[in-house]
């Protein structure tokens, strides 16, 4: 069986991208993120080495121990943990945080990518197992947008696609063609309701992949929990970018989204 390493973050992708590994016939050794990862990782993979975020240093010799040649990044780490002790006292980490020119997304996976060449290892697409998660154009629910929130999504599609340009977030929210809230540290999930307690419900939530999106990390991810976030905003309407958006529990989440009244529909 040929072999592949995962470096998982949280939530499910991870799960799903071990899911389909194993469908195509990889053995797959991950290295799990202690606070992160779901424990269902144990049971997905073939082997799996749960480190702590200050031992990032070891995942280049587990993979080099392991014969493993071609990684993936599938999940996040959550973003407030850059300002933690463990990251703030660690020497191999900082030693990667101050050779980058800043501390935004794309620079420090790209950064970690680097390393990861470094050591002979290949960083590659996270979506290469999950394809089928990932929704092409159309609406989703059974109720379609009116004129109204058409010109919202349309007016925060060139915001969202704007701040992804600079690596700020991919996710905005609006209200009749007015901003609300934009993506920062928080993530979406607290973007959503954030939105929701300024203006009382009514939002229309745009997310979208990054000019030039690279695929092996960071793409958008949207799900059930995004679902129930919306329908704690009060929100309306959830536009995404097709064939670049992963898409988790998509029939649950349309669903739901369909019986709270929520447009959801890929752009």
């Amino acid at each position: 069986m040929e072999r592949i390493g995962l470096i998982a973050g949280n939530r499910k992708f991870p799960l799903l991208f071990c899911e389909g590994a194993r469908k195509s016939g990889f053995y797959i050794v991950a290295v799990a993120i202690k606070g992160e990862t779901s424990r269902r990782i144990n049971s997905l993979a073939d082997k799996v080495f749960w480190l702590k975020l200050s031992d990032f240093s070891r995942i280049f010799g587990i993979f080099k121990n392991e014969s493993i040649k071609r990684v993936v990044m599938a999940g996040q780490v959550s973003p407030y943990r850059l300002f933690s002790k463990e990251v703030v006292n660690n020497p191999d980490i900082n030693q990667i945080l101050s050779s980058i020119r800043n501390k935004k997304a794309d620079t420090i996976f790209g950064a970690i990518a680097d390393r990861l060449k470094d050591a002979g290892l290949d960083l590659i697409d996270s979506t290469i197992f999950v394809k089928d998660y990932i929704p092409g154009k159309g609406v989703l629910t059974a109720q379609q947008p009116d004129a109204q929130l058409l010109d919202d999504i349309n007016f925060g599609l060139g915001l969202a696609r704007s701040i992804g340009a600079l690596d700020i977030g991919q996710t905005v929210a609006v209200r009749d063609k007015a901003i609300v809230a934009v993506e920062a540290l928080e993530g979406t999930d607290n973007l959503i309701l954030r939105a929701g307690r300024l203006v009382g419900g009514g939002i229309t939530v745009v997310k979208v992949a990054k000019p030039n999106q690279d695929m092996r990390f960071d793409i958008p991810v949207i799900g059930l929990k995004t679902i129930k976030r919306l329908i704690m905003a009060g929100a309306k309407c959830l536009a995404f970018e097709a064939d670049k958006t992963l898409f988790i529990d998509r029939e649950a989440s349309i669903r739901l989204a369909g019986k709270k009244g929520i447009v959801v529909v890929a752009v």
